[in-house]
């Protein structure tokens, strides 16, 4: 049998751990025989879970951590202290070569900060970027940063734009991928003052498909493939993204159930529309990677519940086999070396 691709999952991280974090390790496994699940968390009660399900017990191990690290904590502070804690545990285990992947729905902060500073970052990487997927008219789109970077600087955007490419191409199967950073209008000498130092560095960089300016209500459309922003920009998008899509759904349900005709139509549309919304569900695509470590660290929502938790260890598989760090960092070192004439 061909060697697993090791991943670990923080079991104690998120509002619905650990049950909704076991369930969605035991989809995973039961939909993917490559991969093998180290569930870290306190022992008995991760246990006490998987007792409920029927999976291949070669696939997935437990290891036990007493501490778990609170959404509140200083991150920096938690990380050094909590040793013991799954989300350092799980780091740990991809820094000692046990496992080529960790997932958590736990502390942002403390997974930003442990990728870091017990993970570590590829040679030649300024800053590594948070990027989830998000859905489009055309299928997905990659949001690079999302909320590691809220002070980046033109530099860091380009890498973003270099490694969100790598991405898109050897993940998603999508080839030249299209390359936009968000502004607030369609022309070069438009947006602040970060844009405008960035626009020339995309534009002049031969190894992406820089298409121009991205407005934020142009983004649902799929009109780029790689979204590029600084954090604080890309988390806002995120969120109103994800606000405003859920409150259309309910207000579609809301219409759908005002009156008997409307529930008659509900009934003929229900399949089709079943299709189009599940399209437009986040949980659907996994988590956000943060790209540019020595190895891959996904952060799902707080709020997981098993099919995210199982769509975000599911693309760690992708992630190895396509060895995207070596391709990103073919990529940073071909900016740090230029071709002499």
């Amino acid at each position: 049998m061909a060697e697993f691709v090791n991943v670990a999952v923080d079991a104690m991280g998120g509002d619905n751990a650990p049950a909704e974090i076991v369930k969605g390790a035991v989809e995973a496994v039961n939909a993917d025989k490559r991969v093998k699940v180290f569930l870290v968390g306190r022992q008995d009660v991760v246990n006490e879970q998987l007792a409920n399900y029927t999976y291949d017990k070669d696939q997935i191990e437990v290891i036990h951590a007493e501490e778990v690290i609170e959404t509140a904590e200083p991150p920096v502070m938690a990380i050094r202290k909590k040793k013991d804690s799954s989300i350092v545990k799980c780091m740990n285990l991809i820094k000692e070569g046990h496992c080529d992947a960790m997932v958590s729905a736990g502390s942002t902060g403390a997974v930003l900060v442990g990728g870091q500073v017990i993970v570590g970052r590829l040679k030649g990487v300024e800053r590594p970027p948070l990027a989830p997927l998000i859905p489009t008219e055309k299928g997905v789109s990659l949001l690079i940063d999302c909320g590691a970077n809220v002070d980046a600087r033109p530099s860091h955007l380009l890498q973003f734009a270099k490694m969100g490419s790598v991405y898109m191409e050897n993940v998603m199967g999508i080839k030249n991928p299209k390359v936009g950073i968000v502004n607030i209008g369609a022309e070069e000498e438009k947006g602040n003052a970060l844009v405008k130092e960035t626009f020339p560095l995309l534009k002049n960089c031969p190894e992406i498909n820089f298409v121009g300016s991205v407005e934020a209500r142009d983004i649902p459309a799929g009109n780029v493939d790689v979204v590029v922003c600084e954090a604080f920009v890309g988390n806002v998008v995120l969120k109103m993204y994800e606000g405003v899509g859920a409150s259309l759904i309910k207000k579609v349900k809301e219409g759908m159930m005002s009156s008997l005709r409307s529930k008659i139509g509900a009934l003929l549309v229900k399949p089709a529309l079943k299709t189009t919304l599940k399209s437009f569900n986040t949980e659907e695509y996994g988590g956000a990677p943060l790209l540019g470590l020595k190895g891959l660290v996904v952060k799902t929502h707080g709020s997981s519940k098993a099919i995210e938790v199982k769509n975000s260890i599911l693309q760690c598989i992708l992630f190895k086999e396509q060895k995207i760090n070596d391709k990103i960092r073919e990529k940073l070192i071909l900016e740090e070396q230029p071709t002499e004439e």
